[in-house]
């Protein structure tokens, strides 16, 4: 999967420009970065990408020394998981 990496949103469009996963984690506060949103089109259910897209937004918020929360429900269940 070719992701896009934005701040606080990592991305992946298909050919025609539309969205079919996606992850936001904005700064709620001061370092500490809460994954909200976590979107994967039916096309691409069932093949990990949901949890690759976590696991992608988990290490960059590391690597900014920022501390990962999580209310987007799958998140938090992929967060227990593999923490």
């Amino acid at each position: 999967m070719n992701y896009k990496f934005e701040t606080n949103r990592i991305y992946a469009e298909n050919e025609s420009g539309i969205v079919i996963a996606e992850i936001t984690f904005p700064e709620t506060e001061k370092g500490v970065f809460t994954i909200n949103h976590t979107f994967v089109d039916s096309s691409l259910r069932g093949k990990g990408v949901a949890g690759e897209l976590v696991k992608l937004a988990a290490s960059q918020i590391g690597e900014q020394g920022g501390k990962v929360q999580a209310t987007c429900s799958y998140a938090k269940k992929w967060l227990e998981k593999n923490s």
